[in-house]
């Protein structure tokens, strides 16, 4: 005897039984009689079929998804590369630009976690104040860190100490 005549066999005997399963997905019994068991090495029922055939475009169209969701991630990705790497260089010579309206010699860069201290009149000898900068492009956000250090500033929660 075959495999395949096993297994056809054990289906017959499985169709014309009293036993009952239960569904994996919705927990209902149901009688193994009235299901539709077929051996799957052959070819499939109709609505055997038809369900493969969806599930088979489902997973087709899943994996198309998938793959335009890969491809905007990388872009993404790449692009946010781009930026920050646009920041870092922006931040270092924004001081030099003729529109930047503080004195480049007033300026201090500290990169993290905020881009600059400037120290207002230094370079006349005479500091009237100090501005804690940061320098952003396109979208972005303070992130976590940043915005504390502003919170401290506003709040006037700043110290001077001498070590």
């Amino acid at each position: 005897m075959t495999f395949d005549s096993n297994v056809n066999s054990l289906i017959l005997i499985l169709q014309k039984s009293r036993l009952y399963a239960r569904c994996i997905y919705c927990n209902q019994e149901f009688k193994l009689s009235a299901a539709l068991l077929f051996n799957g090495r052959g070819s499939f029922p109709a609505p055997a079929e038809e369900r493969r055939q969806e599930l088979e475009t489902d997973l087709t169209e899943n994996f198309a998804d998938l793959v335009r969701r890969k491809e905007k991630a990388r872009t993404l990705s790449e692009n946010a590369t781009v930026a920050i790497g646009i920041g870092k260089i922006i931040e270092k010579v924004l001081p030099a630009h003729k529109d930047f309206s503080m004195i480049s010699a007033d300026c201090r860069f500290l990169a993290e976690p905020i881009d600059m201290i400037v120290f207002n009149g230094v370079s006349q000898n005479k500091v009237d104040s100090i501005t804690f900068m940061d320098i952003k492009t396109g979208g972005s956000k303070l992130n976590t860190h940043q915005k504390q250090i502003r919170d401290a500033i506003e709040d006037k929660k700043v110290k001077w100490k001498v070590l």
